[in-house]
């Protein structure tokens, strides 16, 4: 697929950074159709054009992580990337669960992302390197953190540990939603995500499981 043309949405809320990812994208021959400020406006922009790849920054308002799941439940043919500074675990794997197909620092040469894009439409994925061994480490972690250590909290992410202590507390899931700044989708991918860690078949049964621990 190199050189052909590829319809793409930027989406950062700093101005000066989508103008470099446009310039370093149009250099690789792709089409910048549009560009969004907000995890919303990436939504609004991604229904209108229907672009085949959408890139988001996630630290912006409203959260690229949201912004990745709305896309990808509305658009199934429209590949989504995040390109941002973080390398927080909970950045990775969440945007990953809410179906990214690449995850590319800001750091990443600018005239390496058509081909990044490029490969993912090709059913590839983009991943930078320094973060590949740690998502190797997530599937091949539960086995051997089990045996090193039984505690049921242990089996759990820092943010998945979070979002099961305020829903422990009484909160809905709205309400934990905004306290974490995420949508109550993403919330719901880390109940599911925890009973399927706990093999328990629902919350009760997973409060019970952590408090007796």
């Amino acid at each position: 697929m190199v050189g052909e043309r590829i319809r793409v949405i930027i989406a950062d809320d700093h101005a000066r950074v989508r103008g470099q990812i446009r310039a370093a994208l149009e250099d690789g021959g792709c089409e910048v159709c549009a560009e969004g400020a907000s995890a919303d406006e990436a939504i609004v922009l991604a229904l209108e054009h229907r672009p085949d790849v959408v890139l988001l920054d996630i630290h912006m308002p409203g959260n690229g992580i949201y912004a990745a799941g709305r896309i990808n439940l509305e658009l199934g043919d429209t590949a989504v990337v995040m390109l941002t500074q973080s390398k927080e675990d909970d950045d990775l794997f969440d945007s990953l669960r809410a179906g990214a197909s690449g995850y590319l620092l800001k750091d990443t040469d600018p005239a390496k992302l058509p081909d990044a894009l490029r490969s993912v439409l090709a059913g590839d994925s983009a991943i930078s390197p320094g973060l590949v061994t740690r998502i190797l480490a997530e599937f091949r972690g539960p086995a051997r953190r089990h045996l090193r250590r039984s505690a049921a909290a242990a089996r759990l992410s820092a943010r998945e540990w979070e979002v099961m202590e305020l829903l422990g507390q009484g909160e809905s899931t709205d309400q934990v939603a905004k306290r974490l700044f995420v949508s109550p989708t993403t919330v719901r991918v880390h109940v599911s995500s925890v009973l399927r860690k706990l093999v328990v078949p629902d919350r009760d049964s997973a409060f019970k499981l952590l408090r007796n621990d």
